[in-house]
């Protein structure tokens, strides 16, 4: 009888948890493909300071995944794919303008 009465307050607690939360894998794996093809077009060289916060971000989004905190996780991610897609369209422009020069 204690069991049905303590059943409610345990499901309260578990769905609470950071268990229930997805893994954001799928952000992970964009934000791994952004920063690597950043990485490629040389926007290290090219567009540094859009790339370093990409890195900053993913670097973040690493950490926080293992430490299990998907929702930062999830947010770094997005935020670390958007700016390695902005150092690569920069990186490629900037490559762009000095090949036609």
């Amino acid at each position: 009888m204690k069991l049905l009465v303590l059943l409610p307050f345990f499901l309260i607690f578990i769905s609470g948890c950071g268990l229930t939360t997805a893994r954001p894998k799928f952000e992970m794996s964009l934000a791994q493909a952004a920063f690597l093809a950043a990485k490629e077009a040389k926007a290290d060289e090219k567009a540094p300071n859009t790339f370093r916060k990409a890195e900053v971000y993913y670097l973040k989004a690493k950490s926080y995944y293992r430490r299990k905190y998907f929702n930062k996780a999830k947010e770094y991610a997005l935020l670390s794919k958007k700016f390695a897609e902005e150092a690569e369209f920069a990186a490629i422009k900037k490559t762009t303008l000095e090949e036609n020069n």
